[in-house]
């Protein structure tokens, strides 16, 4: 306390933790959803640890001590198995969840078909619409003040050159994550996204084990590097914890600066 500000001062790293929590991470197996799993069980989460292939919700779950759960969360059944599977395996209510399923299918406008938009929409966005209905419902049923993270894109915010009904859905994710904070807000329900740029999950490195392109795409980003899976979990940290308190219906762009680049640069 001082003269003129008597307010308490909080003890901040308390505010990191993220004791007796349940939370599910979705897409855990590997790249940002295996950093993400183990930085929620190290501020002290239980962690349920989703992935459609089994052998990586066993391994990423005996890493962090958290419980494995396979399925397909494109699908409203399996939603609604996670859930209550989750539950009966932690001993209690859920707190909420980072969901990190996606992925980018590279076709011009043109030549998109019909089938290829739908998948897009499936991978992408449909997950999203059914975690955020049926945990939703179950986090305001049970009267926990949980929190949503979603992973969106950069591309959700500009152009999706040769990738569009990717960037498409992740602009619909955007959307939805906004009405999901204000329709949820009144029950202490925070949802958030994060729209990462360029990272290097294992799924990239596999595609491009040389170095050229990760120079070629690191002088495009002001920060001159691209980014690590770890940097979207620490951002996934933070908005599942107390930090972000007062945070919700927002998008967390972590690119690098890539966005905030002038578009008509002068020599």
């Amino acid at each position: 306390m001082t003269a003129t500000d008597p307010s308490p001062v909080p003890r901040y790293p308390d505010l990191l933790r993220l004791d007796r929590r349940n939370l599910v991470v979705v897409g855990a197996g590997q790249g940002m959803g295996r950093q993400t799993s183990h930085a929620l069980a190290q501020c002290g989460a239980h962690v349920v640890c989703v992935d459609i292939d089994k052998t990586r919700a066993e391994e990423i779950a005996d890493e962090v001590g958290g419980v494995p759960w396979c399925g397909d969360v494109t699908r409203e059944r399996e939603v609604e198995r996670l859930v209550a599977e989750s539950t009966a395996a932690l001993g209690g209510p859920l707190s909420g969840f980072v969901d990190i399923v996606g992925l980018a299918e590279w076709v011009g406008a043109l030549d998109m078909t019909e089938d290829t938009w739908d998948a897009q929409f499936d991978i992408c966005l449909r997950h999203a619409y059914l975690l955020g209905r049926h945990i939703g419902r179950h986090l305001v049923d049970s009267g926990t003040q949980g929190t949503m993270v979603f992973i969106a894109s950069v591309h959700g915010l500009t152009a999706s050159v040769r990738h569009g009904a990717y960037g498409a859905a992740k602009a619909g994710l955007i959307s939805w994550v906004r009405t999901l904070g204000d329709e949820l807000g009144g029950h202490g329900i925070r949802v958030n996204a994060i729209a990462p740029g360029a990272i290097l999950t294992p799924r990239l490195m596999a595609a491009n084990p040389g170095e050229t392109r990760r120079n070629t795409t690191s002088d495009l980003i002001p920060l001159g590097r691209m980014g690590l899976p770890m940097d979207i979990a620490s951002a996934a940290l933070f908005l599942s914890c107390g930090l972000s308190g007062y945070v919700t219906g927002q998008t967390v762009v972590v690119d690098g600066g890539v966005t905030i680049k002038d578009p008509f640069p002068r020599s």
